[in-house]
């Protein structure tokens, strides 16, 4: 019953959302990563004739999940050294 729960591309798709209204509360490039691995793996689900069992899912979900957050730190990084400095303030 547990595997059909976790084969439901929709929960993947719900959860996906719930990271990423996360990741709007507590910003940081950490739960977006998981989101977009999330968000990816229910798309997967929707592809007929692929059931993977749990363990494998979750290996799939992990793996999409490091890769989206390693691209999302290359694009939005500070380059190596630099640390990001503010001027003036919004309110002037």
């Amino acid at each position: 019953m547990a595997d059909l729960f976790w084969m439901t591309w929709w929960i993947w798709l719900a959860g996906a959302l719930l990271l990423a209204i996360l990741e709007i509360a507590l910003p940081g490039f950490i739960f977006l990563g998981f989101a977009i691995g999330a968000a990816v793996t229910g798309l997967l689900l929707l592809i007929p004739g692929i059931s993977p069992s749990l363990p494998v899912l979750l290996m799939i979900f992990a793996a999409l999940s490091l890769v989206a957050w390693l691209l999302l730190r290359r694009v939005y990084a500070l380059p190596r050294g630099q640390v990001k400095t503010f001027r003036h303030d919004i309110n002037d």
